[in-house]
């Protein structure tokens, strides 16, 4: 990973909106609480709630700004986030603010300020005002996330957000934390102008899956499962077809790009955006089964243009989605799967292929709407209940034979 494709791993210590209300009810400080400088503690003497900080800093103290970094990683990754506040700090207060050293100063500052917020704390304003000084979106974000957890009305804090999660890379939790904001608003974000029950508003009755060869005995079971669906149309891609097939309808870039993948699940991330968008239907991935004929009729029935599902921590599944061709969601994850593959070729998969660039998409959506620009067709997304009612996993014993797309 390339200096620019560092990020905070914020999206790791992502909380739902009703864990900060529930902080905000018992923490909350007076609202005329005097507001303290940030101010590095003596890296010796504090003592951490959390072990593994507490051995990291005995190990490696809290004196540069990469072992305050890592060590306000561990905090925040652990949900001491209090303690990660002050660490973020130290680490900012250590750094040079040259703009060629990362993370860089406004990062640390911005993740700081988010830090208070996440443990029912005010942002310092003077905090904010120098976070400002460093990068406007950062503190729009900052500004507009206080705003919308402390009560006001979800449209006006978006508007304080605006598009401040361009700033940051596709799936980082500024996209998890906006996107929460933006299905809290009313009217919906996501709806259309009315324009009928016509047959292009619904989802195509067609299924797609992936495996890159010699599918396992039980993906080739699950293959067949859903091959035996007779009310859908189901099609399998293989490595070799997938290529082809991206070849003939996209280009060469595509097919090569598909062919460079780091891991199968990249290049599976990389043909489910192509596919979907070509041809709509429903992408599913090869190691989850639809659960039941309820769940087949559900998709059956849906009239919007796109359906997605959501996990606990507001990140969109791209494991399982449904959509019409030429969505504005799918259109606008081609753009940000592009840039990602030609510009931040080392980034994280799920935040370069995956469901990243899905957030992102639904917040570009969300930011047009709110300045008059609808979507073309209406937009459904359904939390976590909705997606477990729908599909359910299996024993895969290729999970523990292949690497890791995590470590990918």
């Amino acid at each position: 990973m390339t200096s620019e494709d560092q990020t905070t791993h914020q999206d790791s210590a992502a909380w739902d909106l009703s864990e900060w209300e529930a902080l905000r009810e018992e923490d909350t400080p007076p609202s005329n609480a005097a507001e303290e400088p940030v101010a590095p503690p003596a890296p010796a003497s504090v003592e951490l709630p959390d072990p593994q900080a507490a051995a990291y800093l005995a190990q490696h103290g809290a004196d540069t700004v990469e072992h305050a970094f890592a060590l306000a990683n561990i905090l925040h990754t652990n949900r001491s986030v209090a303690e990660a506040a002050t660490y973020y700090g130290r680490a900012f207060e250590l750094h040079s603010k040259s703009p060629t050293q990362y993370p860089l100063a406004q990062s640390l500052l911005q993740v700081r300020l988010l830090c208070l917020l996440k443990a029912g704390q005010p942002v310092p304003q003077h905090e904010l005002a120098e976070l400002r000084s460093l990068n406007i979106p950062f503190a729009n974000y900052i500004d507009g996330t206080s705003h919308a957890w402390r009560g006001t009305p979800p449209r006006d804090a978006l508007n304080i957000m605006g598009n401040a999660y361009d700033e940051f890379h596709t799936g980082e939790e500024v996209d998890s934390v906006a996107l929460e904001v933006a299905l809290r608003a009313s009217p919906s974000v996501f709806s259309a102008t009315p324009q009928g029950d016509d047959i292009y508003n619904r989802i195509p009755r067609k299924m797609f899956l992936y495996w890159d060869k010699n599918p396992p005995a039980e993906i080739q079971k699950n293959f067949d499962y859903h091959k035996a669906i007779s009310s859908f149309e189901v099609k399998t891609f293989d490595k070799e077809e997938a290529a082809e097939w991206l070849y003939d309808n996209y280009g060469i870039e595509a097919r090569t790009l598909f062919l460079s993948a780091r891991h199968p699940a990249e290049a599976a991330d990389f043909l489910r955006v192509h596919v979907i968008q070509l041809l709509g239907g429903w992408w599913l991935d090869a190691d989850i089964r639809v659960k039941s004929d309820a769940a087949l009729q559900f998709m059956a029935e849906r009239k919007e243009g796109s359906a997605f599902f959501l996990t606990h921590n507001h990140v969109v599944h791209n494991d399982f989605f449904g959509s019409v061709a030429n969505s504005d969601v799918l259109t606008d994850c081609l753009l940000s799967l592009y840039r990602n593959c030609y510009l931040h070729q080392g980034l994280f998969i799920a935040y370069k292929t995956g469901p990243g660039i899905f957030n992102r998409a639904l917040n570009r959506i969300a930011h047009r709407s709110l300045k008059g620009r609808t979507p073309a067709k209406s937009i459904e997304v359904f939390d976590h209940h909705v997606f477990n009612d729908m599909i359910e996993e299996f024993d895969t014993p290729y999970k523990t034979q292949l690497p890791s797309w995590y470590t990918a």
